[in-house]
C-alpha cells in the first residue's frame, strides 16, 4: 500500500483532525490539546497490567526481567528492547535484544497455536548493548550492537544455529535494520547526533557473510533526490564511517526501521521525527515531525522502535513521552493505540505483530522500577485491522 506523508497536501480536513494528529506544510492547521481516537476509538481506562486500550483489545504479561517465563525454566533478561515475530509451525517465536553492556545478547519465546508459552532459551549471548535490528526473509533475526564500533549478529530464532557476527555490514553505533527483498538489500539505522542511514548489498542475497556497505548521499534540506555511495572502510577505525563520504545525509539518532512496499521508514529520536525514502523515486521527505502540529498537542513524542501492520498502519513505540505506542495509518491518522501508566521512567521498545496479525508484543523496557532489571514483555490481543 502507497503512504501518502503527512507533510504533503495543502489542505486537511476536520473529520481527519478528530481522529487526532494530522500534519501538513503550511497549512493552517491546530492540533486539538487532547488529540482524539485513533480508527481503533478512544482509549479505556487502565486494566489491571496498567495498559490502556481501544475497546475490544486485552493485555497480558509474557515475561519479566529476572523471572523465569510461564511454563518454563528460562529467566528473562534484563532490558528488553527489540523484537520480531517468527512462524514456528502452527505456532510462532518472540524474541527480544536484551539492551545491557556488558551482556546483552538476545533471547527467544515460543508459543503453540493456542498462544501458550511453551518454551524460552538464549539465541544470542556475549554481546555489548543489544538495541533493536531487524528480521530478515529468510527468517533469520539481525540483532544490532549500540556501542561504538558495534557489530550485526545474525542470529536464529528457532534455537538451532549457533549466531555469527557479520563483520561486512560495518561497525558504529547500530540501532534497527530493515530488508528490502525488492532490491535485495538490508538498510541500517546510526545513533549518533550526527549518524547516517545507511545499505548493505550482500554479494549473494540471503547470505550476509559479504558485501559492499554504502551511505546515503543527499542535502541538508528535509526533503529531495538521495543516492547511494560506498563507504571505503566499513570497520570505522580509525575513521567512523558517518565521516568517511562527503555529502553523506546526517540524522539526529537513527532509531527505528521498517521496509514496506518500495518504502523504507526510520525515525530520528533528537528530533522525534519519521523519514520515508520513496524508493522507486528516489525521493526522501519528512513523513511526521511533532514540530509542526501548529499549537502543539503532538500525539507522537520520543519516536523509537517502528513495526507495520498487514493494514499498512504504522505502529511506533515512545522512548519516555508518555509511553504510548501511536498509530500512523496510510489516510494520515496520528493517535495513540495503547497507554502504560506508572512506568515513566521507562520506555516502551520491541514493537511485532503475530505472523496472523492478531497479537502485538512489546516490551516496556525497565517496568515500574526504572531499572533494567524490571524489564516487562507484554502480548496485546484484539482486533486488528486487516
Amino acid at each position: 500500500m502507497e503512504r501518502r506523508s503527512f507533510l504533503r497536501g495543502a489542505v486537511i480536513g476536520t473529520s481527519a483532525a478528530a481522529f487526532g494528529g494530522t500534519l501538513m506544510r503550511g497549512a493552517a492547521y491546530a492540533a486539538p490539546a487532547q488529540p482524539g481516537p485513533g480508527p481503533y476509538g478512544a482509549l479505556g481506562a487502565a486494566d489491571a497490567n496498567g495498559i490502556q486500550l481501544p475497546g475490544g483489545f486485552t493485555s497480558r504479561v509474557i515475561a519479566r526481567s529476572g523471572q523465569t517465563v510461564s511454563g518454563t525454566s528460562y529467566t528473562w533478561h534484563s532490558a528488553p528492547d527489540g523484537g520480531a515475530c517468527f512462524a514456528d509451525g502452527t505456532g510462532w517465536i518472540y524474541v527480544s535484544n536484551s539492551e545491557i553492556n556488558p551482556s546483552g545478547g538476545a533471547s527467544a519465546v515460543r508459543f503453540n497455536s493456542a498462544g501458550q508459552t511453551t518454551g524460552a532459551y538464549r539465541i544470542l549471548s556475549n554481546t555489548r548493548q543489544n538495541c533493536a535490528g531487524g528480521k530478515t526473509p529468510w527468517n533469520t533475526w539481525l540483532s544490532c550492537e549500540e556501542v561504538s564500533l558495534g557489530y550485526v549478529y545474525e542470529t536464529d530464532p528457532y534455537g538451532v544455529n549457533a549466531a555469527v557476527r557479520r563483520s561486512a555490514m560495518g561497525r558504529f553505533k547500530h540501532e534497527a535494520a530493515a530488508a528490502d527483498p525488492v532490491r535485495q538489500v538490508i538498510y541500517l539505522t546510526e545513533d549518533e547526533s550526527s549518524g547516517c542511514f545507511y545499505r548493505f548489498i550482500p554479494t549473494t542475497w540471503g547470505n550476509l557473510s559479504s558485501g559492499t556497505l554504502q551511505v546515503m548521499v543527499a542535502g541538508t534540506g528535509t526533503s529531495g533526490s538521495f543516492t547511494w555511495q560506498n563507504v571505503p572502510d566499513p570497520d570505522g577505525s580509525p575513521t567512523a564511517t558517518r565521516s568517511q563520504v562527503s555529502g553523506a545525509k546526517k540524522f539526529n539518532g537513527g532509531e527505528g526501521c521498517h521496509y514496506a512496499n518500495d518504502t523504507v521508514w526510520f525515525t530520528t529520536k533528537g528530533d522525534n521525527r519519521l523519514w520515508q525514502l520513496n524508493l522507486a523515486s528516489g525521493t526522501y521527505e519528512l513523513a511526521y515531525d511533532d514540530s509542526l502540529v501548529v499549537g502543539g498537542g503532538a500525539p507522537l513524542t520520543g519516536v523509537d522502535n517502528v513495526t507495520g501492520s498487514s493494514s499498512g498502519d504504522l505502529f511506533i513505540a515512545e522512548d519516555g513521552g508518555n509511553m504510548e505506542i501511536c498509530i500512523i495509518t496510510p489516510d494520515d491518522v496520528v493517535a495513540p493505540f495503547l497507554r502504560i501508566n506508572g512506568q515513566s521512567s521507562s520506555e516502551i521498545t520491541g514493537p511485532a505483530f503475530s505472523p496472523d496479525g492478531t497479537r502485538l508484543y512489546f516490551s516496556s523496557q525497565r517496568g515500574t522500577s526504572g531499572s533494567s532489571s524490571g524489564g516487562i514483555t507484554y502480548e496485546v490481543t484484539g482486533p486488528f485491522r486487516a
